[in-house]
């Protein structure tokens, strides 16, 4: 899939692997690191990849990708904690 292109998500996606497929997209790593991601994998701070300017694209794909609109008022310091914590906010906002 191009970037930027739009998939519909329904409550029974497995949001875990679009998320790791934003992540790898995003960041530009390669396909075995991002399928290491577990729901405790540390991201922003642990990857030097995931700086400010990657989380604005990364919130950006997420929109398109899962086709959610995300607030400013949505994203705190945990949301970019951990996978898991980046999944479940997906969720969240999927749902």
């Amino acid at each position: 899939m191009r970037a930027g292109q739009s998939m519909p998500v329904d409550r029974t996606s497995d949001i875990a692997a679009i998320v790791r497929d934003l992540l790898r997209d995003v960041l530009a790593l390669p396909q075995e690191r991002a399928d290491a991601f577990d729901a405790d994998t540390p991201l922003f701070g642990a990857l030097p990849e995931l700086d400010s300017m990657a989380v604005a694209s990364l919130l950006t794909e997420m929109e398109d990708r899962l086709g959610i609109l995300i607030e400013d008022d949505d994203i705190d310091g945990e949301t970019f904690e951990t996978f898991g914590t980046l999944v479940a906010f997906a969720e969240t906002k999927v749902a």
